[in-house]
């Protein structure tokens, strides 16, 4: 437990220091090129094949249970492994496999990246900066188009890539937060509602819907608390109207938490219509335009991105903390 408890602590540390290297093997992309193999083997081209609902769903769930097993068993295997070499060796590992499924750095030097070229007044690259980040159209986007895909990128994640495996890895360390974070994978390479992931996708979909039920719940919670630590611009009271009035204006049953907190907080109008692959999507609109949204929000929700991370963490060390005292 004292291992785990400094493993956690180290490799949020180190997430918040170097975030993720562009040279550094990560392993969410080896679980993302397993999926995309399973994808090819169990799905294949769906042009040359009869359509088959029942067929589909079920080859879906066996992708999914394929990719749990696999990230289950690997990394259960090398942790296991490393304490079982030194307990020093142990705590290493572990620490730097937290590092691996903590994301907020990453996140954050990813949207300043948005936030660098609209102060460049270079309207292409945000536009090109943002589609790293961001799943809907973007070529089209007009500044102010841009600056709202990247603070409801940063809204989002905070949720699905900072709280949510944070809390799954002070429950259960790197294999419970590396199954976490397979399920994430899965949902965004599968879990479409089009034509051709429809049906296949849909356990990969529905799992992250349900792993990430509580977190988002708890993110917002902490997310409206940090508001009245962030400083002058961001209104705790106005986080807590939007987020009531609000959390349900997305499709997902999940992804308008943190959105509407940071549209309350903040006194600005997210979400709305977007186009994918050339199709418009009519979404409801989260927050109330007190203001117009400005280049400025981006640095301001990764401010709050960073406070509630840090919020989240003590929490989780406390807790963790309190667990060892009544074992001990």
């Amino acid at each position: 437990m004292t291992y785990h408890i400094a493993a956690f602590f180290i490799g949020f540390a180190l997430d918040l220091m170097f975030g993720d290297p562009y040279w550094l093997p990560h392993p969410i992309r080896l679980i993302g090129r397993w999926i995309a193999k399973l994808d090819r083997v169990l799905f294949g081209d769906i042009g040359r094949q009869q359509r088959d609902n029942k067929r589909e769903l079920q080859k879906g769930i066996l992708l999914t249970a394929l990719v749990l097993i696999m990230t289950a068993a690997g990394s259960f295997f090398i942790l296991w492994g490393a304490y079982k070499i030194a307990p020093v060796f142990g705590l290493v590992v572990e620490s730097l496999m937290t590092y691996q499924i903590l994301a907020t750095k990453c996140l954050k030097l990813e949207s300043m990246k948005v936030y660098a070229k609209l102060k460049e007044q270079d309207l292409e690259g945000a536009r090109t900066a943002v589609s790293m980040i961001v799943g809907r159209d973007t070529q089209s986007l007009d500044e102010i188009g841009v600056t709202k895909a990247a603070i409801e990128t940063v809204a989002e994640n905070t949720s699905d890539g900072v709280i949510a495996p944070m809390l799954y890895l002070a429950v259960g360390g790197p294999v419970l937060g590396f199954l976490y974070k397979a399920i994430n994978t899965m949902d965004s390479m599968v879990g479409y509602k089009n034509d051709r992931y429809l049906y296949f996708g849909r356990a990969a979909a529905k799992l992250d819907d349900a792993v990430n039920f509580i977190p988002a719940r708890i993110s917002a919670a902490i997310m409206i608390f940090s508001c009245y630590f962030a400083g002058i611009g961001y209104n705790g009271r106005n986080a807590w109207r939007i987020y009531k009035r609000d959390r349900k204006n997305h499709a997902s049953p999940n992804s308008a938490h943190t959105e509407a907190v940071c549209a309350g907080a903040l006194g600005i109008r997210l979400a709305g219509d977007a186009s994918y692959s050339g199709k418009i999507v009519k979404k409801p609109y989260i927050g109330d335009a007190q203001r117009e949204v400005e280049r400025e929000d981006i640095a301001r929700v990764n401010r709050l991105l960073y406070i509630t991370a840090g919020f989240c963490e003590g929490i989780c060390l406390i807790c963790l903390f309190a667990v060892y005292m009544v074992l001990k």
